[in-house]
């Protein structure tokens, strides 16, 4: 059960970021290098978000995040569900809050 739960938390979180970028508001972007991955990147401009969506208990870092941070300089990055943004929160505020503040 808590596969299913990541899966569909991580599907309901690209559903809201592709309903941005689908209408205009910034672009949408999956990164992966070798072993490390970074589930979404929207990019507004010069402006870089990294996502990573986490349903489970989160075990020490995200090494996919770290590694995108050294290689980009990502304007925020932002942890959805366990130990970060609440799921319910992220999906009722406006994808271009977390590309502005």
């Amino acid at each position: 059960m808590p596969t299913y739960w990541g899966r569909l938390a991580e599907s309901a979180v690209g559903a809201h970021l592709v309903n941005a970028a689908t209408e205009g508001n910034c672009q949408l972007f999956y990164w992966r290098e070798r072993n490390h991955e970074v589930d979404f990147v929207l990019r507004q401009g010069r402006k870089l978000v990294a996502i990573e969506v986490k349903s489970g208990n989160l075990s020490g870092t995200l090494p996919g995040m770290d590694a995108f941070a050294r290689k980009f300089k990502p304007t925020r990055k932002l942890l959805v569900g366990t130990d970060g943004i609440s799921l319910e929160k992220f999906l009722s505020t406006p994808v271009g809050h977390w590309l502005t503040s």
